[in-house]
C-alpha cells in the first residue's frame, strides 16, 4: 500500500482524485496550499505526490527541489490545467516523473500514478545505496543530489557517458568520480583534452605510432587509447574532435580495434569511453562539425553538471571547504569569515562557476594575509564593483515599465478603479512587455534569456507561463 500526496487548489478535484487513489488500494491525502504540502511531505513519507503548477501560494514547479531534499524523494507527477512545453521541459530535467495536463476524465491520470509506483516499487527493490567517493564534488542541493544519482548510476554500468555543462562546473571532477567508484577503479584514468591537440597530431596521440613513421619519430609510441587499457578514456572537450578524425574514432567505439601510425597489425583496447563538453553537440550536428552516429555512440548515459548560479545554495559550503583545504596546504590556521562575506558571494552570478568562485577564494585569502577573518573587502575589486552595478538593474526594468504605459493607457475611463488596481496593470503590461522583447532578442533560446534578464531559468518559465507566453514560439 503506497501513500500519495495530492497538491491542488481545486477542492473538488482533489477529493475525487483522492477516492480514486484509495479505491486502488493505497492512502491519499490532499492539500490545497503549497505550504501546506511540503510541511506535510516532511512530515511524512509519500511514495507519489501529485503537484498543480498554479498554487495560490508558489509555483509547483518552483517547488520540485524541496521535495528532492527529502532522505527518499517521492516521484513527482505535475498536473496542470494549462499545459506549457517549456514548463514541461523544466519540470522532467528537475527530476519530475511526469508532466501532464488535467483531462476531463479522472481515469486518464490513473495510469501514470500506477506506473510510477510500479518504478518506485522497483526502485525501492533494487537500492542497494551504494557509498560514493566524491572527492572535491561538494554540495547538497537538490541539484547537486541529482547529479549524484546519475553518477552512481553511470559508475554501476560500464556504457558511454558524455557529461555536458558549462565551462568550470566540475566536468573532469565527475568523469575521474564516475571512474573511481566503477569496477574499473584500480585501472589507469587517461586524460585526452582535445581542445589542445593539434590537429596533425591527434592520431598519433590517440592510437600511436611507430619509429621512423614520420619525422621526429625516433621512437615506438603507445597512444593513449592503449595506455586506457581495462580502464578509462576521458575525451575532454569532445566537441573539439577533429572531424577528419571523428571517423576512426567511431570504429574504434564500435569495435575497440585500432591500428597504430605504420603499423601492419591491428590492436585491441578494452577501455570505457566518458566525455565531456560545453557544447551544444547536437547544434554541431545539423552544423555538419561533429558525425551524428559518433554522437550517439558517445551519449548513452547524459549527465548535466548545473551551473553554480542554479545551486547557489552550495556556495558557502564549497567556499568553506576549500579555505580548511587550503590552509590545510599551507600549515597555516584556518580561516573564518565574516556573516557578510557569504552575503556577497551569494548575491553573485558566478558566470565562471565553481572554478571562478575557487579562484576568487584564493585572491581573497592572498589579500587577507595572516588576519583570521576573510571579509568582502579582501573580495577582488571587480566583482564588488560589478556587484553594486547589478543591483541599479532595477532601474532599467522600471524604464522599460514606463515605456510599456501605452499598452494600459487605452483602457476606457469607467475601467479606472483604485490607484492600486492601476499600479498592478501597468507593472503586469510592463512584465509582458519586456519579456517579449526578451524573447525576441534571445530567439527563444532559455540560457541566453537568463544572461540577458539574470534570472534563474525557473523563475524566467514562471513568469512566461503568467503572460501566456512560450520561448519555443520565438525560435
Amino acid at each position: 500500500m503506497a501513500n500519495v500526496l495530492i497538491i491542488d487548489d481545486d477542492r473538488v478535484f482533489c477529493d475525487f482524485l483522492s477516492r480514486k487513489i484509495k479505491r486502488l488500494g493505497h492512502n491519499s491525502v490532499f492539500t490545497l496550499t503549497l505550504e501546506d504540502g511540503i510541511s506535510m511531505a516532511f512530515s511524512r513519507g509519500f511514495d507519489v505526490i501529485l503537484l498543480d503548477v498554479q498554487l495560490p501560494d508558489g509555483n509547483g514547479i518552483e517547488a520540485i527541489h524541496r521535495f528532492q531534499e527529502l532522505d527518499y524523494p517521492p516521484e513527482i507527477i505535475i498536473i496542470t490545467g494549462s499545459g506549457n512545453p517549456d514548463g514541461a521541459e523544466l519540470a522532467i530535467e528537475w527530476g519530475a516523473w511526469d508532466y501532464i495536463e488535467k483531462p476531463s476524465s479522472i481515469e486518464a491520470i490513473t495510469l501514470p500514478i500506477i506506473r510510477a509506483l510500479e518504478y518506485r516499487k522497483e526502485k525501492c527493490n533494487n537500492n542497494t545505496r551504494m557509498i560514493l567517493k566524491r572527492d572535491g564534488i561538494i554540495g547538497s542541493s537538490a541539484e547537486m543530489k541529482s547529479c549524484l544519482d546519475q553518477l552512481a548510476q553511470a559508475s554501476s554500468s560500464d556504457i558511454s557517458v558524455l557529461i555536458q555543462g558549462e565551462t568550470g562546473t566540475g566536468k573532469e571532477l565527475m568523469a575521474r568520480a564516475i571512474h573511481e567508484n566503477s569496477q574499473r577503479s584500480n585501472e589507469p584514468f587517461i586524460v585526452v583534452d582535445c581542445s589542445a591537440i593539434p590537429e596533425s597530431l591527434v592520431e598519433g596521440l590517440l592510437f600511436g605510432h611507430e619509429k621512423g613513421v614520420f619525422t621526429g619519430a625516433d621512437k615506438k609510441q603507445i597512444g593513449l587509447v592503449e595506455q586506457a587499457n581495462k580502464g578509462t578514456l576521458f575525451l575532454d572537450e569532445v566537441g573539439e574532435l577533429p572531424i577528419s578524425m571523428q571517423k576512426a574514432f567511431l570504429r574504434v567505439l564500435q569495435e575497440r580495434i585500432y591500428r597504430p601510425l605504420g603499423s601492419r597489425y591491428e590492436k585491441e583496447s578494452d577501455f570505457r569511453l566518458i566525455s565531456a563538453t560545453n557544447r551544444q553537440l547536437e547544434k554541431m550536428v545539423t552544423e555538419n562539425k561533429f558525425r551524428e552516429d559518433l554522437l550517439y555512440r558517445i551519449r548513452s548515459f547524459l549527465i548535466h553538471t548545473p551551473p553554480l548560479r542554479d545551486r547557489s545554495e552550495d556556495i558557502s559550503e564549497l567556499s568553506m571547504y576549500h579555505v580548511v583545504r587550503q590552509c590545510e596546504k599551507m600549515e597555516i590556521p584556518i580561516k573564518g569569515f565574516s556573516p557578510d562575506f557569504f552575503e556577497v558571494i551569494n548575491s553573485y552570478k558566478w558566470p565562471g562557476n565553481v572554478r571562478e568562485l575557487l579562484n576568487t577564494i584564493d585572491s581573497a585569502m592572498a589579500a587577507a594575509g595572516e588576519q583570521p577573518i576573510l571579509f568582502p573587502q579582501h573580495l577582488p575589486v571587480k566583482m564588488r564593483t560589478r556587484i553594486a552595478r547589478s543591483g541599479l538593474k532595477k532601474y532599467t526594468h522600471q524604464t522599460l515599465i514606463e515605456n510599456s504605459i501605452s499598452e494600459v493607457s487605452a483602457m476606457p475611463d469607467e475601467s479606472v478603479g483604485t490607484y492600486k488596481r492601476f499600479r498592478e496593470q501597468l507593472l503586469n503590461a510592463g512584465e509582458k512587455h519586456y519579456l517579449l522583447r526578451i524573447c525576441k532578442l534571445s530567439g527563444g533560446h532559455a540560457k541566453d534569456a537568463c544572461k540577458i534578464t539574470g534570472l534563474s531559468q525557473s523563475r524566467l518559465y514562471f513568469l512566461m507561463q503568467k503572460h501566456g507566453i512560450s520561448l519555443s514560439d520565438f525560435k
